[in-house]
Formats: structure tokens, sequence, C-alpha cells
């Protein structure tokens, strides 16, 4: 669930703990959070170099002060983490990726959420046509995570001055978007309301509900130490975490326009690339059996969310260079000279969706990922303790 235009606030308790060692960082920092949020920071200077041996990896070293961060690129974690304490208290059985809502011997699991400030980057590079991808991607994944097939998509469009041409852009990904989830698109609004947004911008909002039989849920509770966790590959940044990326991007010099350092294609390819949606992928796999947790990485990264699908005492020991980091992110983090605790707990590295899975059905999955190796990558295992740590 979304509160705001860019921060994710779970309706969560945990506690989560981070130790980044990527490529042998200097830094050290350690991250430890009492209430679970997607709300980072930013400040001063970092100097950044590759890692020589895995160029897979980027590696921020300290120099003289702190690297951009989500918070002063605008998102507050005081502020959430409030927000949630107070929730907690209100609504206290709230919690997980998706709300679940009996209904006979199954679950009615329903998600929602927006696209966050990647709507601002649309409004500048013209791409609207994939942005309702990302809409529908953003509240599907969440509900996917507990084995539901989605039914059907709601969508709020809301804007100053209706722009037929472009509204109509927007329907067609949101459309995309269900056909790729295999739910219908079963309605929604539109808002015109003068005054309220600037001349040429809109915002987006949508809810997607699934169903799951009681006995299929995936709910993390049979997680074990010795679990393997397994990552299927994001198309890039998704829709989160762009409060900070467009400071980046104003702090670079470089325009949407400009070619991607290291890349072939432009900043605004690069950046618009629209929010994979797991849907079939992941059910497909459910379906073969020995799936106990799946995470949807979102705000907060690593460091959030792979901890919430886990029972107490347990946590995630992530393998460096076990899967390919995008070059959207490289550049990311050298441009803003940004810690990888930061990168870790803002952005999803090229991880979109976490399964944690039994070894033996690891294993079947792996053997079985089809014609491309990049389809899934084992990138860590479940073992006693608790967050997140990397070796």
């Amino acid at each position: 669930m979304n509160f705001g235009a860019c921060t994710e606030i779970p309706h969560y308790l945990a506690v989560a703990s981070v130790r980044p060692n990527f490529g042998k960082c200097k830094c050290n920092a350690v991250i430890s959070q009492s209430l679970s949020n997607a709300i980072d920071g930013y400040n001063g200077v970092l100097s950044t170099s590759r890692s020589k041996v895995n160029d897979k990896r980027m590696v921020a070293v300290r120099a003289g002060g702190q690297g951009l961060t989500y918070k002063d690129a605008g998102v507050d974690i005081d502020a959430g983490s409030e927000l949630v304490r107070r929730i907690a208290k209100m609504a206290p059985g709230i919690g997980g990726f998706g709300g679940l809502f009996p209904l006979g011997d199954s679950y009615l699991v329903a998600g929602t959420d927006g696209v966050g400030t990647k709507l601002m980057l649309a409004f500048e590079s013209g791409i609207h046509d994939t942005i309702g991808i990302d809409l529908v991607a953003m509240s599907v994944n969440d509900i996917v995570t507990s084995g539901a097939k989605p039914l059907f998509f709601l969508d709020y469009f809301a804007t100053g001055h209706l722009d037929v041409d472009v509204a109509e852009q927007v329907i067609k990904g949101i459309v995309d978007g269900c056909k790729q989830s295999d739910c219908a698109l079963l309605g929604g609004e539109t808002a015109e309301m003068p005054g309220l947004y600037k001349e040429g911008e809109y915002d987006l909002s949508g809810c997607a509900v699934g169903i799951v039989k009681k006995e299929n849920v995936i709910n993390g509770k049979n997680i074990t130490v010795g679990d393997i966790i397994i990552g299927l590959p994001s198309s890039g940044v998704h829709s989160n975490g762009f409060s900070l990326v467009r400071r980046v991007l104003a702090q670079s010099g470089l325009s949407l326009k400009d070619k991607l350092p290291g890349g072939n294609i432009t900043i605004a390819e690069a950046l618009m690339s629209p929010t994979t949606i797991y849907v079939k992928q992941v059910l497909d796999i459910v379906s073969k059996g020995g799936v106990k947790g799946i995470a949807h990485i979102t705000g907060g990264g690593f460091t959030d969310n792979i901890p919430r699908v886990f029972p107490d005492g347990l946590g995630a020991l992530i393998y460096e260079g076990s899967w390919e980091i995008p070059t959207v992110f490289k550049w990311l983090q050298e441009a803003g000279k940004i810690e990888d605790s930061e990168m870790m707990r803002t952005f999803n590295m090229g991880i979109g969706m976490v399964l944690v899975v039994s070894p033996e059905a690891a294993n079947g999955i792996l053997e079985n990922r089809g014609d491309t190796a990049k389809a899934y990558y084992r990138i860590g295992e479940v073992i006693s303790g608790k967050g997140v740590t990397y070796s």
C-alpha cells in the first residue's frame, strides 16, 4: 500500500538490519529499523569506483561526507515510520503486500498503488503509453505474492484539463498491463479538476483484486533455515525511488534525451522502461510446488521487503555478484555518489521479485528456467537472525 506519491509504507512491523559489503565497501554502514518502511534519504559527496574483481557491482567509498540519499530528495523516513506506528494502533491486523479477505474456501486478495514521481518523467519525456503498465504492475505484483491470480483492475485518472490523446495513451498502457496480468479492466474513474494540477500533468492510482484458495495461500510461515532465495530480473528502476532518480539526473547535468552512460539507449528509455509484470511467471512457478514466500521488491529494496515474508528469527543472506545489475543502477550510483546501503534500500537493483523456495524446488526451478540463464537467479539463502546481510 502506498501513502504519498513516491513512498511505500507497508502496514508491517519488523526489524531489518543490513551490513552492506558490496565490493569490500569501506563505508561499513549499518541500517536498523524497528518499523519497516520504504522511505530513504540524501546528502554530501562520495567517490565511486568499479570493482575490478566483479564488474557487475558498483563500490561506494566514503570521502568526507554522504552521497545522495532518498531523504534529502524529499522522502522522510521518520514521518513514514510515525505513520506506520499510528496505523498499527488503529488496524493491527493489516500487513503483507496485499490484503486478504475470506470468501468461502478462498481469499480475495487486494492491493492498491500508484506510480509515484515517475509521472514527472512521463510529463517531461512525453512517454505516456507505458506508464499504465507500471500502474497495473505495482498492484498485481503485490497480490501475486500471496499466490493469488488477479481477477480485475480498477484505475483512477485525475487531471486539471483532460487531454484526450494523452489519456488514451495512458489507458492503452493500463489495458496492456491487464492483458499481461490476465485480468479484466473492470472500470475506473476519470476526474477533471481545474486548478488542482498544472497544465499537462495528471495523477494515477489503481486497485487490483485477485483470488487464491485458502489451502494454497503463500504466507511465509513455513520458511526455514536453508531455504533458497531466487530472484526474478527487473526491467530497470520499475516504479519506485524516482524522487532520488530525479535528483541524481539534475545533479548529473544530463538530460533525458542523452545517451545512458555505459548503455546504448537514452536515459529516458532506461528510466521509463515499464515495470515487469510477474503474474504469469510467478503463478507458473508456484503451480510446481515448493514456494514458501514471495516478496515484491519495490520501495525499500532488498532491505525492507525480503524480511517481510520471514517468520521471526530468520533473515536473508544475499550472495554478492550473483545477478546482473543493470547499467542504469550503476549510472545512478556513480552520478549520485550513492552508498551501497542506500542503493539496496531504495532500488530493486535488477531483481524485481524474490521467491523463497525449498532446496529441492529450487533445483527444479533453476534447471528448467527456459532458454535464457537470466530468467531466474539464485541470489541467496535463509539464515538464522534477522534482516538482510550480504556475502
